[in-house]
């Protein structure tokens, strides 16, 4: 995706003397915010959507996930598009795709013209996502890059929680009778303002000699996603018909095809998608894969516990968004001494992240078990600022760290391969964790148990994380 970031730090445009001011890059940061809260801004709507447009559990599950795929595998086509054409013009070209779609999105009559706009504000948002990460490296140096390169982090993980409680509000306000269609029509006055002010202030960038688009790789890769991705998102509503499992084992050469394409490619000299020299890198490996975890539980999480809060719970899609609110204030305080704490203790910071998240989920299960369906936003309050807490640590510093120990002539790759993995995998989280909830919830442990088992499941797994999160801070 971000490739371009390298070349645009060797010939940075325009000069040192216009850097990228407070407001500027305020305007920039919406490329990151308003993706990432549309993501998850629906999932305390779904049960609503689900109602009004007839959808069954497969299809909500692919609300979330369709715009999660077509976003992940076009976000390296974005940044190099970005590299040839200009930034600021892909940038204001995605913007006004996504207020696009976000107002189809707020009119679709039917489940399938709302799916469809997902993808199509998926892959929006993929031209918009590079061109701040690849704008922050050409424009900021030093201590400036490195502090707007948190805010990146904050951005999305300010938005993920603070999507859920803006789309409770919402959908509970129901304003001029909108319901769950306030959710997406809310990011079109929003972007209309960043699109005025993107036009305004955000100065043009290139790179001196573009990359060429690997569209064999990006088709490649569409087709792994989807066909792992569809059949884990429909199968159990569907009852697992054979075509399901045509699919999920159609995903194994799938991917070996585009190994295949990807080593030749670079072999031959071109620009492959996800070039197989970077993923060796030991920091690389090291960073996927606790972006992988991270991410994969993270989406998770977020799409299950709008379904448990508003299911036997009996809360409201306000009731369900205010449960996340302590979880944005721990985000909240991790944007204001994140920075500070990663000049500190570098990768360390996302070992404590990983041992306070577990905290907050493991109470978290406790709860659910001991008070469920009985629960309130006051009863969740403190598992949701721990884990919130915890995750803004893992999450806030994971790219700059992981990036930082990667030679920089591979620094753009690096980022473009995590942030593909990030949208991958909350996409995969969506479809792997929701499916393993609903069959759970639908058994005798109903879906309290199936709430606890989640966590309990992402407790393990972030304890499993922090050895090889030492390994990362030991290098």
């Amino acid at each position: 995706m971000t490739d371009q970031l390298q070349s645009a730090q060797v010939t940075p445009q325009p000069p040192a003397s216009s850097p990228l001011g407070p407001v500027a890059l305020t305007t920039l940061l919406f490329g990151a915010f308003l993706p990432m809260l549309s993501f998850f801004i629906i999932n305390v709507a779904l049960p609503a959507i689900g109602s009004d447009l007839h959808a069954n559990a497969g299809e909500l599950q692919l609300v979330v996930g369709s715009y999660g795929i077509a976003n992940a595998t076009l976000l390296v086509v974005g940044g190099r598009l970005g590299d040839g054409f200009g930034r600021k013009r892909l940038f204001l070209a995605g913007l006004i795709g996504f207020t696009v779609m976000s107002l189809i999105c707020a009119i679709a009559p039917t489940i399938g013209v709302l799916l469809a706009a997902r993808v199509v504000q998926g892959a929006a948002a993929a031209a918009m996502t590079p061109q701040v990460l690849a704008s922050i490296s050409s424009l900021l140096t030093g201590e400036h890059r490195a502090r707007a390169m948190a805010m990146f982090g904050v951005a999305g993980g300010a938005a993920a929680a603070l999507g859920q409680i803006l789309g409770g509000v919402l959908v509970e306000a129901d304003v001029f009778g909108l319901g769950w269609r306030a959710v997406f029509l809310v990011n079109v006055p929003v972007g209309l303002f960043a699109l005025a002010a993107a036009v305004r202030l955000l100065p043009e960038t290139r790179a001196d000699k573009a990359q060429r688009v690997d569209l064999v790789g990006a088709a490649l890769l569409a087709l792994a996603l989807v066909l792992l991705l569809l059949p884990l998102t429909e199968g159990r509503p569907l009852g697992w018909p054979t075509w399901t499992w045509v699919s999920l084992a159609a995903t194994i050469p799938a991917v070996a095809l585009l190994g295949v394409h990807q080593h030749r490619s670079e072999k031959a000299g071109s620009a492959p998608l996800i070039p197989p020299s970077v993923l060796r890198l030991r920091p690389m490996l090291i960073g996927l894969s606790l972006a992988v975890a991270f991410f994969t539980s993270f989406g998770g999480f977020m799409f299950v516990f709008a379904l448990a809060t508003q299911g036997e719970a009996g809360m409201s899609p306000l009731e369900g968004g205010l449960s996340l609110l302590p979880m944005a204030v721990g985000f909240l305080i991790t944007s204001i001494y994140g920075p500070r704490l990663q000049q500190r203790y570098g990768a360390g910071l996302i070992l404590r992240g990983w041992i306070v998240q577990s905290v907050g989920y493991a109470v978290l299960a406790v709860a659910a078990l001991a008070l469920w369906p009985d629960v309130t936003p006051w009863t969740l309050a403190v598992p949701m600022l721990i884990a919130g807490f915890g995750s803004g640590l893992v999450m806030v510093p994971l790219m700059g760290v992981v990036i930082g120990q990667v030679p920089p002539a591979q620094a753009g790759l690096g980022s473009g391969i995590l942030l593909t993995s990030q949208q991958t995998c909350l996409a995969l989280g969506a479809a792997t964790v929701g499916t393993a909830y609903l069959a759970l919830a639908g058994t005798s442990w109903g879906q309290g148990g199936a709430l606890a088992a989640v966590a309990i499941a992402i407790t393990a797994l972030s304890l499993l994380m922090t050895p090889l999160t030492h390994q990362l801070r030991s290098r």
